[in-house]
């Protein structure tokens, strides 16, 4: 399910809230602006214990000043709830499987809440709630004290304006109270959209489905460049041979058949599951830190942007908390991004250390494919054991209940079960003499760590209160799902690296499927059982290196041997090499590096697909139709600046060459998308002219090799770019076609009436940069128009952080859209030009700079 899975609900009830606005100009401001909260002035809150002070500045970012954690967080609540409620309320049915209960019956919303309820996410979160430490459910339960104190006595309507629009349609009585539970279970849906190496799983399944031929499969999945991309930690001595490389040692003209029902759908039906942090290989982040040795103030200097999806409003809620005074009573003074529905802050700083994330992208998720019996059993090590089975009522606004039977088997849930009408077939190669499947297929389960109860929300205020290395490798030893790379850096002049998450060990099994997880596993073999979880104290560290600085953006975290295994499937490291390159190039050339450089750096728009493609497009000849274009790449400093023809005509041509490398032989479902692990592949690719991978396996009379596929991309390039941009191609620009345009999650898509868009989604914008750049507006490789790649940005660096650990105030901060989630506020979209144009804010963080970016103060008085 993607985030815009209500709008058909909307549409008919759109319409309406379009006549309503329509009729007069005056009721229009009235219901808009109904929503908007008051910012200053006084109010008085039962349930606070002392006053709290809000200090808002000219972005509407509050600072939060208390006298204990619990007003702290009370207050933070009460924040969130008055400018981002519907965004909770909306992630809050998500995570527990009730949109059709805020929607509607529509077949989208049930889906993903019969997918949402299998993998029981609320069921865990509850789960959760006894594993916290009494101090966490402390934290929570004031946070969703706060909420409700700001929802009493409101009406839906005074709430959000979506509110108004559903309630024309469905029934919208009252809003359900915030429970504690609602911001644990948001920790599933991040755990979700950052899981790992799921998607390569199937796209290896997928791949043998088509191709029958393993050696194939494998030049999909090349080894990690470590000799040109580094890893994050780059002076390990192996200490264990390189991890199976993933390719099954099995004879394949004996493979079992029937497999392909098992998988049969599998992508598709957990395409249901919603994505609201983002989806795909544009999912990662940069982050890097750089010790006082390279840096003009002597002091470390850390940046941060995480990529993940393009919402209106964006994902982020900046935020400051404060205890007014600090001590063991009250140790919080804390500032950076919030996510709305939880609380605490989730990146950011403290008086003593900086901290960012960037997906680990740890292998976190196996497939299980199991021998399932009319009885209710399953197979395991040759004996039968039962399916466990509950039954999940699923309420439907407006409409009669659905009773969802839900089915698990050792592994985790069966997947398959929750959509089985499904098209996409896939084939996994199994060891021989595996069972042979029942008439309608294998079952199959999915493991995933997120699905065990654990302690990710003690981790988040662990890591607000973290004063150094040893607090930070303590938060992270909570820190169990998402798997996060942790960069961090402190005031007294440390740089440091941690990785945390609960990753699960994997026996050897020789013979057969790989048993790393890089396949789907059999289920009814114990041999291919996860054996627990990598100890914390073996998850890999480092702290002030000898070259002065860390990067971690995705790529490997270790050299291959060293550490625990935890994956095989890393983003390939085109984004941290150039990071890694510009850092020391400034170090080589003795200019030392500010604030300034980190954010030049983040803004970066190189573009590494160049580099392995441009030289073999400059050696093809061509007509000079296709010439006068092609010419653009011989002067293309390969940079996807907005307003470059070069970038554009490239991206054209990298989309073509992988349509028609790849789309004979793969299922729509896992085509290439165009990032790095597809540059890797073209690169390898390319050695080889006469590689299978060429070849048009829809025209049986002829073989196709690597030139005439790359004449026929720069020819449908130009043909397609003249129909789109015009004739002449040095008036093409990347910016008309490459452009960010949020979306609201409900009132955004194309089925809404115009009017109300143009209300909920803020204007498309020019974007440079693109996927597996360091500038990460990515794109969807896989998007066509009419006839035409479709550049539309769909992962965004979602905000970007650069932090002065020599002085915080002189820290910078952007995020994407703004701090609202209400149109009617000018702090909607407030920062998203800046955003755009690479620029950044001013970040006030002691009290005498917020004082002095103060805008206005609006105080919560206890009663009494």
């Amino acid at each position: 399910m993607s985030a815009s899975l209500v709008r058909r609900v909307v549409t008919a009830v759109a319409v309406v809230l379009v006549v309503v606005l329509a009729a007069s100009t005056v009721t229009a401001a009235i219901v808009i602006r109904r929503p908007l909260p008051t910012t200053s002035g006084e109010t008085r809150i039962p349930g606070l214990g002392n006053d709290v002070d809000v200090v808002r500045d000219d972005l509407g970012i509050p600072q939060i000043y208390a006298d204990d954690p619990h007003d702290l967080f009370f207050a933070q609540g009460y924040v969130h709830a008055q400018d981002r409620f519907f965004e909770m309320d909306y992630r809050r049915h998500v995570t527990s499987g009730r949109v059709a209960e805020l929607v509607g019956d529509q077949e989208a919303a049930i889906q993903a809440d019969s997918v949402i309820r299998t993998f029981g996410w609320r069921r865990v979160a509850e789960q959760e709630w006894d594993l916290l430490s009494q101090q966490t459910r402390d934290h929570l339960t004031a946070y969703a004290d706060g909420v409700n104190a700001y929802l009493d006595r409101r009406t839906p309507s005074a709430a959000a304006i979506e509110y108004t629009v559903l309630g024309t349609q469905v029934s919208v009585e009252a809003i359900e109270p915030w429970d504690p539970i609602d911001s644990v279970a948001w920790l599933k849906a991040m755990a979700w959209d950052l899981r790992g190496n799921y998607d390569d799983e199937l796209l290896r399944a997928a791949a043998y489905g088509s191709t029958q031929d393993t050696s194939l499969v494998g030049d999909l999945f090349p080894p990690y460049p470590a000799e040109t991309n580094p890893p994050i930690i780059t002076d390990g001595t192996p200490s264990s041979p390189p991890p199976d490389p993933g390719t099954p040692d099995v004879d394949d003209a004996s493979l079992p058949a029937g497999s392909e029902d098992a998988l049969a759908g599998v992508v598709e039906a957990l395409g249901a599951v919603p994505h609201l942090l983002g989806e795909g290989d544009g999912i990662g982040s940069n982050s890097w830190v750089v010790g006082g040795e390279h840096t003009a103030s002597g002091d470390p200097l850390l940046a941060n942007d995480p990529h993940l999806g393009i919402t209106a409003p964006g994902l982020w809620y900046q935020a400051g908390l404060h205890c007014r005074d600090v001590g063991d009573e009250c140790p919080f003074d804390v500032a950076g991004y919030t996510f709305a529905g939880f609380p605490g802050v989730i990146i950011g700083h403290n008086d003593a250390l900086a901290w960012g994330l960037t997906n680990l992208g740890a292998d976190v998720t196996d497939f299980y494919l199991e021998r399932l019996f009319t009885d209710g059993t399953y197979l395991r090590d040759g004996e039968r054991v039962p399916v466990v089975e509950r039954t999940e009522t699923i309420e439907v606004n407006g409409a009669d209940p659905i009773q969802l039977t839900v089915r698990s088997t050792e592994h985790g849930p069966l997947v398959d079960e929750v959509l089985p009408d499904l098209e996409l077939a896939t084939e996994a190669p199994l060891p021989e003499g595996s069972p042979r499947p029942a008439r309608e297929g294998y079952g199959v389960a999915l493991a995933w760590t997120a699905l065990e109860p654990g302690r990710s929300a003690d981790a988040v205020f662990a890591m607000n209160l973290a004063q150094d290395a040893d607090d930070v490798a303590a938060a992270a030893a909570l820190f169990e799902v998402p798997s996060q790379n942790i960069v961090f850096a402190t005031t007294d002049g440390t740089i440091g690296y941690q990785a945390p998450g609960r990753i699960p060990v994997r026996a050897v099994v020789s013979g057969g499927t790989p048993s790393n997880g890089t396949w789907p596993q059999p289920g009814w073999d114990s041999r291919y059982d996860w054996q627990g979880t990598v100890p914390a104290e073996e998850m890999p560290a480092e702290t002030d290196p000898e070259e002065g600085f860390i990067v971690a953006a995705n790529q490997a975290v270790t050299e291959p041997g060293v550490g625990p295994f935890l994956t095989n499937d890393w983003d390939y490291g085109f984004r941290s090499a150039r990071i890694r390159a510009l850092l020391q190039a400034e170090i080589d050339a003795g200019r030392p590096i500010t604030a300034e450089t980190m954010s030049r750096i983040q803004n970066d728009t190189l573009d590494p697909a160049a580099d392995v493609l441009l030289p073999s497009l400059l050696d093809l000849e061509v007509d000079d139709f296709t010439g006068e274009a092609s010419a653009l790449l011989a002067d293309w400093d390969q940079r996807t600046d907005p307003d470059s023809a070069g970038a554009v005509l490239f991206a054209t041509v990298w989309a073509n060459v992988l349509r028609r490398t790849f789309a004979d032989q793969l299922p729509e479902a896992v085509a290439p998308s165009g990032g790095a692990q597809w540059i890797e592949v073209v690169r390898r690719l390319l050695e080889e002219p006469e590689n299978l991978w060429w070849d048009d396996a829809t025209t049986v009379a002829l073989v196709e090799t690597r030139d005439e596929v790359l004449h026929d991309a720069l020819v449908d390039a130009r043909r397609q770019l003249t129909a789109a941009l015009g004739a002449d191609p040095t008036r093409w620009r990347w910016g008309n076609l490459h452009r960010a345009a949020p979306e609201h999650a409900v009132l955004g898509g194309d089925g809404v009436p115009g009017p109300v868009r143009r209300l909920m989604n803020p204007s498309a914008i020019e974007v440079g940069g693109g996927s597996s750049i360091v500038d990460a507006t990515g794109w969807d490789a896989t998007q066509w128009g009419e006839a035409a790649p479709d550049f539309t940005v769909t992962a965004i660096p979602s905000m970007r952080m650069v932090v002065d650990l020599g002085d915080l105030d002189a820290s910078t901060w952007v995020n994407f859209t703004g701090n609202s989630g209400h149109p009617a506020s000018p702090h909607y979209t407030d920062q998203l030009r800046a955003w755009a144009e690479g620029d950044t804010y001013p970040w006030p963080f002691t009290r005498d700079a917020v004082a002095a970016a103060e805008e206005e103060t609006l105080r919560l008085l206890a009663p009494g």
